[in-house]
């Protein structure tokens, strides 16, 4: 009778481990930051801080209402990101409501949902990194993003 009880007691076991997200990665807090200083950048129009946030290869994708896609090289991008704010007549504050992170040691994954507000109209949508550590930090190598 020792044995049903003892192949009980591992499988509770082993179910109860399931389902319990594993230790977080070390650089994860640093990642976090990362993410919250390019929303706060582009917050404050601070169009150089924001664009440090990203490697100089990087990609940024965006992805319509219909599944339409238009992808940019960093240059394009942070020059319509620019002229956005430069012709808003209105502050811009977008900030992430929430983040998801997948960590490995030389790459990250993050999935954050955000609001932008502008006056009074509020956008929300989802922002896809992948994040590359670099020897200047961690960047943005890739960024799908959308409204909702």
């Amino acid at each position: 009778m020792r044995a049903p009880v003892f192949l009980l007691a591992l499988i509770g076991l082993l179910l109860s481990s399931c389902g319990h997200a594993s230790p977080s990665h070390p650089e994860e807090p640093e990642v976090r930051s990362f993410l919250g200083r390019y929303f706060s950048t582009w917050s404050a129009a601070d169009m150089e801080g924001y664009g440090n946030c990203f490697h100089p290869l990087a990609r940024i994708v965006f992805v319509g209402p219909n599944g339409e896609v238009r992808s940019e090289g960093l240059t394009d991008f942070l020059h319509g990101q620019k002229m956005g704010h430069a012709s808003s007549t209105e502050a811009m504050t977008e900030i992430p409501t929430s983040m998801s992170i997948t960590m490995e040691d030389r790459g990250a994954q993050a999935l954050v949902r955000w609001k932008l507000t502008k006056g009074n109209s509020i956008v929300t949508g989802t922002d896809l990194f992948t994040l590359v550590s670099t020897p200047k930090g961690w960047k943005i190598m890739s960024l799908v993003f959308y409204n909702d």
